[in-house]
This record gives C-alpha cells, sequence and structure tokens, in this order.
C-alpha cells in the first residue's frame, strides 16, 4: 500500500480510488504470465476467498492491484468462466463507509447483487453493483479496515 493519501475526486462521493480491476483467469499461474512479464511481483501470497468461490492472487501497481481469480469448481464464477472465458471480470473502487455508498446508490436506483457486505480479500468487506446496471461491467464497491 502506498503511503500517500487517497485523493477524493469532486462529485465521486465516497470513492477514493480503483481499488483493484479483477481478471478471471483459469490457472493463476497462467494467468500471471503477463504480469510478470510486465515487470509486476505478487502483492502477498495467493488467498482463497470462500464466500466468493475464487483463489484470488494480487498485483499491486501503485494504489490499484491487479486481481486474478481463479474460480473454485462449481462455482458461479466457474460457470462465468465457462460461458465468457478468460479477461476481464469487474472494476472495483475503493469507498471510505460501504454501507454509506450501498444506501446513497440504492436511493439513487442502482441495482445490487448484494446489499450485505461480504468478506473479501484482505480482510476488506464488499458489495457488488449488477452489471446491467452498471452499463454491462460489474462493479464491485471495496471498503478496507
Amino acid at each position: 500500500m502506498s503511503d500517500a493519501a487517497p485523493v477524493q475526486v469532486p462529485g465521486a462521493w465516497g470513492l477514493q480510488f480503483v481499488d483493484h480491476i479483477a481478471m478471471l483467469t483459469p490457472d493463476l499461474d497462467v494467468g500471471s504470465v503477463p504480469y510478470t512479464a510486465l515487470g509486476l511481483t505478487p502483492d502477498g501470497p495467493d488467498e482463497t476467498v470462500t464466500t466468493q468461490g475464487v483463489r484470488v492472487r494480487a498485483f499491486r501497481l501503485g494504489d490499484t492491484l491487479i486481481e486474478l481469480l481463479e474460480p473454485e469448481a462449481g462455482s458461479g464464477l466457474a460457470a462465468s468462466l465457462a460461458k465468457r472465458g478468460a479477461g476481464l471480470h469487474h472494476v472495483a473502487f475503493r469507498v471510505a463507509s460501504l454501507e454509506a455508498e450501498i444506501t446513497r446508490l440504492s436511493a439513487l436506483g442502482a441495482v445490487f447483487l448484494n446489499t450485505q457486505p461480504q468478506p473479501g480479500r484482505a480482510g476488506s468487506r464488499v458489495a457488488f453493483l449488477h452489471p446491467k446496471w452498471g452499463a454491462g461491467t460489474l462493479i464491485e464497491l471495496v471498503e478496507h479496515a
């Protein structure tokens, strides 16, 4: 994590910055090849997020992570990988207060996949906005302790 304070974007309410960009891959080692070739190294050990049915490997570039997601067999992400193939899965924005953003965005008509925060990588809490609301993009909100 960078020691620099996050920059608040005017008009973005509780958004602080892009927390991570998640890429779906059938295998973390194979999926890591382009990122290691670019000179990135894993940011800590791989982590299993059981509530999401996924193994995660993260690469840090400044304040933003590139997360590789390897689905566990039988998970929703495994079905997504089989249907759509490897590639971009979602974009995640760091927020100061997950509950405040869920409340604010719900009042604006946002459609969430989950309005109750769920455990995420590295002790974070997350909520996902429906891709139809995100103009075809799955959006994740992330709050770190």
